[in-house]
């Protein structure tokens, strides 16, 4: 391709990127950040720019990350093994001090870094800060052996209760990026681990957020999982039950839908799921005609 068809084609990409950017512009986009594009380095630099040109270009996006890889791996260093019940983690104190170490001390810090690095103003918040994340204990109930319902014991596993964005909405009107690390405060100041994909989709309706973007490790929801083509790109709130039923909607993606369906019944314009191992994912799906992902409406 010659210089001049290659500047044609730049050229093409900004005309058609100018009604979403003129659309967008003033909203406020949270993306949970996560999975495969918190590992690789290349796309570490690919969501990050794509959240920096957002800001360039008037719009207010809020980041709420992951860590469940990070943490594995310092439980594990510790000597410590990981254990899931239902997608949640079982938190003991120990597992809380080194959760929190891992989201707030290291990812929220290495994320704000590269983000300045590349000539962004962002600052990283726990759920804790401004008690911006307020939670309490998260029951859970399973069927034991006899039939019966007993309770199950998460230790510092939380369910939010509160979101004060205040803190959040005063870092958005004075220019700068939140990154936010999905931790919550408790009555007596305990610390809770909380669901990163949940932490977003609350922090989302009480900004009253336009767009929620989950970057995940899939491409959206596809009709039939076994084929990539597949991919449904619009699905309505009221299809869900529907689709679920038909055992499209199943296992892990089951949560994700649970908290795009809950992120639109509190205020949200819309939500995205995306595949965040795709370079400038974001960017694709919020400025092209096509979109990359499933979008719920």
């Amino acid at each position: 391709m010659s210089a001049r068809a290659q500047a044609l084609d730049q050229a093409r990409v900004l005309v058609e990127a100018l009604p979403y950017i003129q659309k967008f512009a003033g909203k406020t986009i949270v993306i949970k950040y996560g999975g495969h594009a918190m590992v690789d380095p290349a796309l570490k630099e690919s969501v990050m720019l794509d959240v920096l040109l957002l800001r360039s270009v008037g719009i207010r996006p809020v980041l709420v990350h992951g860590g469940g890889p990070e943490i594995n791996a310092m439980l594990k260093k510790v000597g410590k093994e990981s254990q899931f019940i239902r997608g949640l983690r079982v938190t003991d104190a120990e597992t809380m001090e080194i959760a929190a170490m891992v989201l707030v001390g290291k990812l929220t810090t290495e994320i704000v870094s590269l983000l300045n690095r590349f000539g962004g103003k962002a600052v990283g918040l726990s759920g804790k800060d401004a008690q911006l994340l307020q939670a309490v204990k998260k029951p859970m109930q399973l069927q034991n052996q006899d039939g019966e319902m007993e309770e199950i014991d998460l230790g510092y596993v939380g369910e939010i209760q509160k979101v004060s964005p205040g803190i959040v909405e005063s870092l958005l009107d004075q220019g700068y990026i939140p990154v936010i690390s999905p931790v919550a405060g408790g009555e007596q100041g305990e610390t809770y681990n909380i669901n990163a994909d949940t932490a977003a989709g609350k922090i989302a309706e009480a900004l009253k957020a336009d767009k929620l973007l989950l970057l995940t490790d899939v491409s959206g929801v596809l009709r039939d999982i076994n084929d990539p083509e597949s991919l449904i790109s619009v699905i309505r709130r009221e299809e869900v039950p529907g689709l679920t039923a038909e055992g499209v909607l199943s296992g892990g993606m089951l949560p994700k839908v649970e908290c795009c369906v809950d992120a639109l019944t509190g205020g949200v314009g819309s939500v995205h799921i995306l595949d965040g191992r795709l370079a400038h994912a974001i960017l694709l799906e919020l400025f092209t005609d096509g979109g990359i992902g499933t979008m719920f409406v």
